[in-house]
């Protein structure tokens, strides 16, 4: 991992990449600009995390969905309800492209167990979706995830950029015993985590999205843009329930949402039914 040198600083390469998700012009990066979300350690040893943004680097790799995923999930970047026990967990991060550029509009879908290790399959406890920012930054309020037999403690995930694939993988924490014995468990897959009052935790994605190189963001949708004989429109708040029409097929919206150039309902069957 070469965000840091060896005296523990954040190398030039780290604030440069640190620029681009803040959207701030590549001869301003030496200005102190803050680094990635994987430079925030504690300071102890951990295997290199995944993957460096840069260009030509992988994608941060898959895992399997496993048998509790449920969709429809409520649409929030907090987990907590009233009383909720369990120790605090903020997770925050970036999602990019191959380019390192940050992706607006990306859909994150998290679910998890809870502090005993289960799953709410009746309801939706501990699951949730947000997109990222004009800046392509999430965060997520959460506590620590419980254990059950046979695994480790873990975070699932599905990630997609607008009009692309979904990424379906799981997060994991450092310094977890049964990391040496969940046949699952991939240390790229490690988040940074740190204490202060709760547990803070980051996690960069890369995705699969071919971009060219820019320190710009990627642009976010406007309300102008209409498909030709359709009310659907991009930059509309949509409610579950509401109706629209798109390519001459009518549409019934399953959970509220701001609609986003490449979210068009043919393209994203969990927001939008035929109907």
């Amino acid at each position: 991992m070469d965000n840091e040198t060896s005296t523990g600083h954040v190398s030039r390469k780290a604030v440069l990449r640190a620029a681009l998700a803040a959207g701030i012009a590549a001869p301003a990066v030496l200005m102190g600009v803050p680094a990635l979300a994987r430079t925030l350690t504690d300071g102890t040893a951990a295997p290199a995390l995944t993957p460096e943004c840069d260009d030509g680097d992988d994608p941060t790799v898959p895992q399997i969905e496993g048998p509790y995923f449920k969709p429809n999930s409520p649409l929030r970047t907090s987990l907590l309800e009233a009383n909720t026990p369990g120790v605090r967990l903020t997770l925050s991060g970036y999602v990019f492209g191959l380019a390192c550029r940050p992706i607006s509009g990306a859909l994150l879908d998290f679910w998890q167990a809870d502090t005993n290790g289960a799953y709410d399959n009746t309801g939706f406890k501990f699951r949730g979706h947000q997109f990222t920012d004009a800046q392509g930054a999430f965060k997520l309020t959460t506590i620590v995830p419980g254990l059950y037999p046979g695994r480790t403690r873990h975070i699932h995930v599905k990630v997609q950029a607008p009009g692309r694939p979904i990424l379906t993988t799981q997060l994991y924490f450092p310094g977890e015993p049964r990391n040496n014995t969940d046949s699952i468990f991939d240390a790229r897959l490690l988040m940074s985590v740190r204490d202060g009052g709760g547990k803070e935790a980051a996690f960069d994605f890369v995705l699969n999205v071919p971009q060219n190189p820019s320190p710009s963001p990627t642009p976010t949708a406007t309300t102008t843009t209409q498909p030709p004989g359709g009310t659907w429109a991009a930059g509309t708040a949509y409610r579950a329930g509401d109706r629209v029409t798109y390519g001459g097929v009518a549409y019934v919206c399953l959970q509220g949402h701001t609609a986003t150039v490449g979210w068009e309902p043919p393209k994203v069957p969990a927001l939008w039914r035929v109907g």
